[in-house]
């Protein structure tokens, strides 16, 4: 566990020094902003509702921007021979770089921290939905991030793991709620597809709910493409 942490530490190091990862935390902190600013009105409930469903949308593109250098920059250096061949194992890379990631990724939403403040002085908000909503955001952003420290042990590319995480996670968050709706799609199919839809899962978190359900989903969804990346990097010993 201390390799797994020092790793994290390591890979949150990197980020903060990296200008890409101040980009982020600009456009994230810009554009919540903006429509907090929008939803926070005299008339509308004191709620960060719609905050959070513009946040699950901003993430699809945000989060393979933080996630893209995890790997594909050890493989672009070649330092990840120098992982490879240390005392650590293929699943403590991995579980490393995925929390650096979320360690950096906890200091982005830092913005929603400051908002749902401003929102309790000016107001009296329900803090169930916004305590519940920042969890799914969580666990999106754990998702998106698995994801894409999964893309990056494909490819030495930061810029081909961003395009392929964002399409991924487009898919699983967009392309998925289309398909749903096509006409003539079987029942049975089309129940899977809303299963895998990651909007789907977060309304539950959005209303108040935890749901073992949708819980379930986000960690195992993450698990799994942890798992795929530990794969890839050990199929890598091999070569």
């Amino acid at each position: 566990m201390n390799v797994t942490l020092a790793i994290a530490k390591r890979e949150l190091a990197a980020l903060f020094v990296s200008p890409t990862a101040y980009l982020v935390i600009g456009i994230f902190a810009f554009v919540t902003s903006v429509f907090f600013m929008a939803y926070f009105v005299p008339g509308r409930p004191a709620e960060m509702r719609g905050v959070y469903e513009v946040v699950v949308w901003v993430l699809i593109f945000l989060a393979p921007a933080v996630s893209m250098r995890t790997v594909s920059e050890e493989l672009s250096s070649g330092t990840i021979e120098l992982l490879m061949t240390a005392p650590v194992s293929d699943g403590q890379i991995v579980l490393g770089k995925w929390l650096g990631a979320m360690g950096f990724f906890g200091a982005m939403l830092s913005p929603l921290i400051v908002q749902i403040v401003v929102l309790s002085f000016a107001a009296a908000p329900d803090y169930g939905p916004i305590v519940t909503g920042l969890i799914g955001l969580l666990l999106i952003g754990g998702l998106y991030l698995a994801i894409g420290v999964f893309v990056s042990t494909m490819t030495d590319s930061q810029l081909v793991a961003f395009l392929l995480t964002t399409l991924i996670t487009g898919l699983l968050a967009i392309g998925t709620f289309y398909v749903a709706t096509f006409p003539g799609i079987p029942d049975w199919l089309r129940e899977g597809v809303n299963y895998v839809n990651i909007y789907g899962h977060y309304q539950s978190f959005a209303k108040g709910l935890l749901d073992a359900t949708n819980l379930v989903y986000f960690v195992s969804a993450t698990a799994l493409f942890l798992f795929l990346g530990v794969k890839l990097i050990e199929s890598r010993r091999w070569r």
